[in-house]
């Protein structure tokens, strides 16, 4: 389930192979060799990012190539309606399952006990998009409350869970000027974004939902470039890789792993 993304195939990684073959002529046999031994080392390396044994893009500067292609697809996503749609989807769906089971502390039935939230971020959605589904009690003397995890809200922070994880990923690695541009296009102080930042890598990493779950990726996950090293785990394109990691972080949105808003 957890990958990294495929390796960027840049010309930089046969570069040696070739002036290798420039300096020291060879007969036919020894050339096909050469070329053998380039692609077998071009599909090793793919093979080695796609397990996580390597980075993808080898090293810092492919990586941050490999976040600045993405930029883009990142925005659009954000900006998609169809895309939140399917997240209220999803959250409607969990909502549903946490209602047929019973009241966890007297076994009673569960009421729907909905709150609204103010999230920023959203482009234009519909109040629907403004209500965090949760349940209480039915029993009087009971009236214990039950919120389930989310896909849209990430705990109590005021901005949209796919915010906070997609502009977060778009930080890694960024300069001044571009966080700045990053804080212009959504809206987002650089204050908030930094202070994202220090959640991801403070809170979250000591977190003991990451502290239990970390050990299910080999190789381990480099804290330091949380969520983007987070991300490139999971399979798909950019919409997939980002519900598998919202579904992944359910548990601090709601239960037992619940997280304060950083």
């Amino acid at each position: 389930m957890w990958q990294s993304h495929p390796l960027r195939r840049e010309a930089s990684q046969t570069e040696g192979f070739s002036s290798a073959t420039a300096r020291f002529p060879a007969s036919g046999l020894v050339q096909s060799a050469l070329v053998l031994v380039q692609a077998t080392a071009l599909i090793l390396l793919a093979t080695a990012a796609r397990a996580g044994i390597i980075p993808s893009g080898i090293g810092h500067g492919g990586l941050y190539l490999e976040l600045r292609r993405r930029c883009p697809l990142y925005q659009a996503l954000l900006a998609d309606a169809k895309f939140h749609q399917l997240l209220l989807a999803f959250d409607g769906d969990l909502a549903d399952a946490a209602r047929a089971t019973p009241c966890g502390r007297c076994r009673g039935v569960l009421h729907s006990a909905g709150y609204p939230r103010k999230p920023r971020g959203q482009p234009g959605l519909g109040q629907e998009h403004c209500r965090r589904f949760s349940f209480c009690c039915a029993r009087r003397d009971c009236r214990q409350r039950k919120t389930p995890a989310s896909l849209r809200f990430l705990g109590r922070k005021v901005y949209l869970a796919a915010m906070v994880v997609l502009i977060s990923t778009m930080r890694d690695g960024a300069t001044a000027a571009r966080v700045q541009k990053l804080s212009n296009l959504f809206g987002v102080s650089r204050r908030t974004v930094a202070r994202w930042r220090q959640w991801w890598l403070s809170s979250f990493a000591a977190s003991p939902f990451w502290q239990a779950e970390r050990a299910a990726f080999m190789p381990p996950v480099d804290t330091q470039r949380l969520p983007a090293s987070l991300v490139e785990r999971f399979a798909g394109g950019v919409q997939e890789q980002l519900i598998a990691l919202l579904r992944f972080l359910g548990p601090i949105t709601g239960g037992t792993f619940t997280m304060h808003a950083a």
